[in-house]
Formats: structure tokens, C-alpha cells, sequence
């Protein structure tokens, strides 16, 4: 399909939200560009010492003395340029690297406070490409694009007034190409930025595809899929390329054409100004300097094509990182006094009821069911029977109409999401591990927890001495992802974490489906033996996790069919069914 093409002024509007950052770093911004005005007019300077040069040499009237003092002149613009030209550098290309920085910092800021359903309907190739590529396409123009375009007008400008000066006919006569340059370069510029729009999209594809391709390499390689996995990347490799190769048809026809209309008013300047020197009309000299000054026109001209890449392929780049920055999280916090809220661990379910987004069936039907302070709650049922959605509901990692889930006695969409996700500790079905080290897997930069909690959470894990086992102990650094960690161990480390600052809630999603019978029965005697007093939801299809709860609750597509004690439950049939494939699992686990 066909992208409409976007008109230049609206490259300019897309920048608008770095207003606050250009205004925030105005002076030392203000401070290159000034050293780059001097170090234009320095450059502007050379062709007038040339012009005396040569008029001098043309009418004998120069000596030994004063070809010094011209080379001298010569040589001091030219040391002046090379200082001003770093100031100039450091302030502008330096202070796009923090506008770089601060975007970057803002938009990973943002990311971070958007709802799961965002991360559900967006590609994570898609947020890398802006987070990386979009983003240091920005820098480029609000560095190199803004030295550029100021260069290149006050250059520009600067030596069309010159050559005017010399010559008003001669300048006339070069700018005779002008209008077809600005003609030019207004079709180019909006063919070029639509352009610029399909290929960071083709490289959010991309990307997107090779992150899977190694994210799945594990069940590439065991279904020895690899041709097949090549052939997808290579695939949308060449879309990348195809689009990077219209716009660099677009480029190539426009840089030539710059220099072509400018290389035709350079001709006729030779062929018209070389006559009015033979018949005295401007000396040998304003001649010289003439053609200097149209040479140094060819950067402006050049600039202008420049710019505009530099332009239109980070104005972009910020629509496509603005439109991440207009996403609104749908689940915010209430405002209310600055006082921490502390949790008792009561939550009640009142007729909750939960559809996702674009999808026609509820997830969850009228679910009513009343967790005490210090009781201990087990969530049975079939696969995608509803129990992961409810437990999401609590920290409001999915959110509820109002009334439908109370947290001690109050609204849980009235509680400040700090206090309340502080408050419980989420142990969920994947066992996330980053690539860091085990302390600090622990303590997701929780500050004021003392060593001694550290080893004692993983005491109660059962997860201790394998981790003394390991070279340097807590501080054994983690492949990506947990890779050197077993399956069994990642989870165990998971609920380590979440019971290092004792919550009031604990929440464990069939967090300890990867470890054996006997070792699950050891780590939840010793997790509730430490937590009589808090609330417990736990998710298992073991009969002596089930066994040991307080409330068992069963579910079934969606709803919540039976809840009550152990002994009372036993007459569920779906339970009775569940309770005789465990007793069978039991059985020849034992036998093994």
C-alpha cells in the first residue's frame, strides 16, 4: 500500500515534544551554534584574503612582507576555525547525547507504567526498534540536523550576500537554478519521509523476528527447524532492505540533482563572469573570489539535502516513539494522602466478573468468595479454567469494575498501587529470572532488607545449600533468563523472592509444578509454618498441597463451582476425579 506523502512542516511539528529538553539545555545548544556562526564567517573570511592576493599579484603590487602577512592571516582563520569548530561540536553533538538520554529515560519510564494489555497487543521487536533505532535516529537530527541546517542557512545566506556584492548580475545569473531546486526538494522531502515511516516499521518487524528466533532457539534446535527459521528472518530481512532500497533511490536521484543544478550555475559564472573579467568590468580577484564564494555555496545546497534526511527520518522515528508516549495506562492509582497503607490480607471477591479485550467470552462469571486474614486459600481447576485471571486481579495487573474486589474492607481500585502490590508477594507460573546475580534476583532493589532474610528465604525454598554449592555463593551471577539455574530451582528462587519481605498476601501459581511431590510438601510446610498469620492463595494440582488449605476453591470455565473445606469438598465430583489422578501420580512417583 501506498504511504501518503507527508509535507516538511510537519517533520518540524513531530519534534514539538522535545521542546522541554531543548529549553532545559538552551545555552550550551545557544553556546555551539554561536562558535559555529564565527567559525562560518571565519570560513567566509579565506576568499576575501584570496581575492587581495590575487589582485595584488595581478597588479604588481605585492611584496615579500605582505604574501606573510596574507599566509599568516590565512593560517590564523584557519586555527581559529579548527578551535571553534570543536566548541561547537562538543556543545551541540554533546547535548544531543543527553536529549538522547533523556528521551530514552522517558520512554523506558513510560514503558514501565503501562498496563499488561499494552505488552499483549505490542511486539517486543517493535518496542526495541523505537527504543533503539527510533530513538538514536532522533539524536542524529537534533545533533548533526540542527548543525546542518544552521550551517548550511547562515552559510548559505552569508555567501549569496558576498557574491551579490562582487557581482549582482553574476549572482543572479547563478541562481537561476533556484526554483527548480526548491521544487525538487519538496517533492523529495515528502517522498523520503514516507519512506523513512516504512523502513523503521520494516525494522520493528525485523527485529521482532530475531528476537523470537533466539528466544525459541531451545525448540528450533529440538525439532531441528533451523532451515525453516532462516528462511523466516532472510524473509523479512529482504522486506527490510527492500524499503532501506526505495528510499535510497530517492536519495541517490536527489544529492546528484542537488549538485547538477548547482554545477549549471557554476558554469555559467566561468562562461559569463570570465568575459566581464577580460573586459575589466570585475577584476581577477572578485572573479577568484566569486567562484570560491559559489563553491562554498555547493555545501549549503548539499546540506539541504542532508538535513532533510537527517530531518524526515527522525521526524519518524519521533511519531513512531510519540506514539508509545500518547498510550495511557488503563489501571492508575488513586489520589490520596501521602500515608502508607499497610495490609491486612482480607480480600473478597463480590460478583466479580472479566472479559479481555476483543475477546467474546468471559474469562471470569459472578465469582463470590471471602479469604480471612491468615487463611490459607488453594485454587483447583482445569487449564484456563479461570484461576491465574482471578489471582491477576488482586495486585491489579488486571483491573475490575468498582465492588468487585475488596481489599480490608476497602475497594480495591481506592488503594495506591505502590502500597498494594508492596503488600503481595506474587510467585507466577513463569519463573522470571534476570540476568543478574542471585542477590539481586532476590532483592529487585528492595533496600533494607537485612543478609540475614536474604539466606533465610532461601532456607525456607529449600533452594540454600545449592546455592552455597555454586563458586560464589548468593553472588553467583545468572545466565539470561536463569538458563544455568534447573526449572525446579528458578521457581524455587522465585518464591524466595517473594517471601523474603514476609506480605501479607502470598500468591503462588502452581509455582512448584517443576519439583517433585515430597520436595513441594517440604518447602509449603515451611513457607506456612512461617506464615500463620497472613494470607495464603496457592494454585497446585497435588493432593497434599490441596489437602492442607483452609478454603478450597474449584473452578470450571470460568467459575467458581464449589468452595469449602477439605472434608466437605471431597463430595465435588470434579475434585473426587482430581483427587484420584493425584493419589495415581503419588503412587507411581513412589514406585519410581
Amino acid at each position: 500500500m501506498k504511504r501518503p506523502l507527508i509535507p516538511f512542516i510537519n517533520t518540524i511539528r513531530d519534534f514539538l515534544p522535545l521542546k522541554e529538553d531543548f529549553f532545559l539545555y538552551r545555552r550550551p545548544i545557544s553556546f555551539g551554534l554561536f562558535f559555529l556562526i564565527i567559525v562560518d564567517f571565519l570560513q567566509l573570511a579565506i576568499p576575501i584574503v584570496i581575492k587581495k592576493v590575487v589582485d595584488d599579484l595581478t597588479y604588481n603590487r605585492t611584496t615579500g612582507t605582505s604574501l606573510l602577512y596574507y599566509a599568516l592571516a590565512i593560517l590564523a582563520i584557519a586555527l581559529g576555525i579548527a578551535v571553534l569548530r570543536y566548541f561547537w561540536r562538543f556543545f551541540v553533538i554533546g547535548t544531543s547525547r543527553r536529549i538522547e538520554e533523556r528521551l530514552r529515560n522517558r520512554l523506558f519510564r513510560h514503558l514501565q507504567s503501562l498496563d499488561l494489555s499494552f505488552y499483549q497487543r505490542t511486539k517486543t521487536g517493535d518496542i526495541m526498534a523505537r527504543s533503539i533505532n527510533d530513538i538514536t535516529a532522533v539524536r542524529m537530527a537534533t545533533g548533526m540536523g540542527l548543525v546542518s541546517f544552521v550551517d548550511g542557512f547562515i552559510m548559505g545566506v552569508s555567501a549569496i550576500c558576498l557574491m551579490i556584492y562582487i557581482s549582482p548580475f553574476l549572482a543572479f545569473i547563478s541562481l537561476i537554478p533556484s526554483p527548480f531546486i526548491i521544487f525538487f526538494v519538496r517533492r523529495f522531502t515528502r517522498r523520503m519521509s514516507s519512506g523513512f515511516d516504512s523502513v523503521q516499521s520494516a525494522f520493528s518487524d525485523l527485529t521482532e523476528r530475531v528476537r523470537e528466533s533466539f528466544t525459541g532457539i531451545r525448540v528450533i534446535k529440538a525439532f531441528s527447524r533451523e532451515p525453516w527459521e532462516i528462511r523466516k528472518v532472510d524473509e523479512q530481512g529482504k522486506v527490510y532492505v527492500s524499503e532501506n532500497i526505495k528510499v535510497a533511490k530517492t536519495m541517490a536521484l536527489f544529492f546528484p540533482m542537488m549538485l547538477l543544478f548547482n554545477n549549471l550555475g557554476m558554469a555559467l559564472v566561468i562562461w559569463l563572469g570570465g568575459r566581464q573579467t577580460i573586459l575589466g568590468q570585475i577584476t581577477t580577484g572578485d572573479f577568484v573570489a566569486f567562484i570560491s564564494y559559489l563553491n562554498l555555496l555547493t555545501w549549503p545546497m548539499m546540506a539541504m539535502g542532508w538535513v532533510t534526511n537527517l530531518f524526515q527520518r527522525g521526524a519518524a522515528s519521533m511519531r513512531r516513539i510519540s506514539r508509545l508516549l500518547d498510550e495511557k495506562p488503563e489501571i492508575t492509582a488513586p489520589t490520596v494522602s501521602s500515608d502508607v497503607v499497610r495490609l491486612r490480607g482480607e480480600i473478597e471477591f463480590r460478583d466479580l466478573t472479566f472479559r479481555y479485550p476483543e475477546k467474546p467470552d468471559y474469562a471470569l462469571k459472578n465469582i463470590s468468595l471471602r479469604i480471612e486474614k491468615g487463611q490459607t486459600v488453594s485454587f483447583v481447576g482445569r487449564v484456563a479454567s479461570g484461576k491465574t485471571t482471578l489471582l491477576l486481579t488482586v495486585p491489579r495487573i488486571l483491573d475490575v469494575l468498582p465492588g468487585m474486589l475488596m481489599l480490608d474492607g476497602k475497594d480495591i481500585r481506592a488503594l495506591p498501587l505502590k502500597d498494594l502490590r508492596r503488600g503481595i508477594g506474587f510467585v507466577t507460573q513463569d519463573a522470571m529470572i534476570f540476568s543478574d546475580t542471585i542477590r539481586n534476583n532476590l532483592l529487585l532493589g528492595r533496600d533494607g532488607i537485612p543478609e540475614e532474610s536474604l539466606f533465610e528465604a532461601l532456607k525456607t525454598a529449600r533452594l540454600h545449600e545449592e546455592v552455597m554449592a555454586l563458586e560464589n555463593g548468593i553472588d553467583t551471577v545468572l545466565g539470561e533468563r536463569g538458563i544455568t539455574l534447573s526449572g525446579g530451582q528458578r521457581q524455587r528462587l522465585t518464591i524466595a523472592r517473594a517471601i523474603i519481605s514476609n506480605p501479607p498476601v502470598l500468591i503462588m501459581d502452581d509455582s512448584l509444578s517443576m519439583v517433585d511431590t515430597r520436595t513441594e510438601e517440604d518447602i509449603l510446610n515451611a513457607v506456612l509454618s512461617i506464615r500463620k498469620d497472613s494470607t495464603n492463595i496457592i494454585v497446585s494440582h497435588r493432593l497434599t498441597t490441596i489437602s492442607r488449605a483452609d478454603i478450597i476453591a474449584v473452578f470450571e470455565r470460568g467459575e467458581l463451582v464449589e468452595s469449602g473445606d477439605y472434608n466437605a469438598i471431597m463430595n465435588n465430583p470434579q475434585f473426587i476425579r482430581l483427587y484420584k489422578q493425584q493419589a495415581l501420580a503419588q503412587a507411581l512417583n513412589m514406585d519410581g
